[in-house]
């Protein structure tokens, strides 16, 4: 019971981004983190405080238990795709959340650029979620802090560049191509899905094919 409302309080500590109440928490309850990290998956705190904004509290909670980086909650989601998520869903009127959400994605892919890679549900990373969501700006940061990231795939196989010809993100095949042709590996480009569908073959789907030809070329 005591644990129960040690965590709770936590929690809240993760909403409201108290870095006291968090200490007060551990001090109550040493193991709490340990607790929580047992569980194989979990909305953490590190997944509350990144999903609404906290920065300080979310760096403070990687510090002392780095794990839950890379932790899935019930859902298949990690603390960056949380924030990920939410920044995208928010309204145009609430600016103040969506600056606070886009600070802490960039303070967390600063304190661990491995964040990007990491794989939730159907392998799906942040970096394809940009890719999808067309989010150029988080998409050439997330390539300039791991370069590695372009390379993963979903588990129908498909790269980030697959995901935005797919989705018709066509300014992100830009960023994505750009960079591709950067690091001299076009190969990629040929890549392909489990249907065996190059970027190109999705583009013709998607009757795309005349930008996407001048993107490419």
């Amino acid at each position: 019971m005591e644990n129960q409302q040690v965590q709770l309080r936590l929690m809240e500590a993760a909403e409201a981004g108290d870095i006291s109440l968090l200490y007060g928490c551990i001090q109550d309850y040493p193991k709490i983190l340990d607790s929580i990290d047992e569980t194989a998956f979990v909305d953490t705190p590190l997944h509350i405080a990144a999903s609404a904004g906290h920065a300080h509290f979310a760096l403070e909670m990687m510090r002392l238990k780095p794990s839950f980086g890379g932790k899935l909650n019930p859902q298949g989601l990690s603390p960056l795709d949380l924030a990920l998520r939410r920044r995208a869903e928010l309204s145009p009127d609430n600016q103040d959340l969506q600056k606070n959400l886009t600070w802490t994605i960039r303070r967390l892919i600063n304190f661990d650029k491995e964040l990007i890679r990491v794989k939730g549900r159907e392998s799906f990373t942040p970096l394809h979620y940009v890719a999808e969501k067309g989010d150029i700006d988080l998409l050439a940061e997330f390539l300039l802090a791991c370069q590695e990231s372009i390379m993963d795939r979903t588990i129908r196989d498909e790269t980030a560049l697959h995901i935005a010809v797919k989705n018709s993100k066509l300014e992100a095949c830009k960023v994505l191509l750009g960079w591709l042709r950067r690091s001299l590996n076009q190969k990629l480009l040929n890549s392909k899905d489990e249907k065996g569908n190059t970027v190109l073959d999705i583009a013709v789907s998607n009757s795309q094919t005349e930008r996407t030809w001048e993107i490419i070329y």
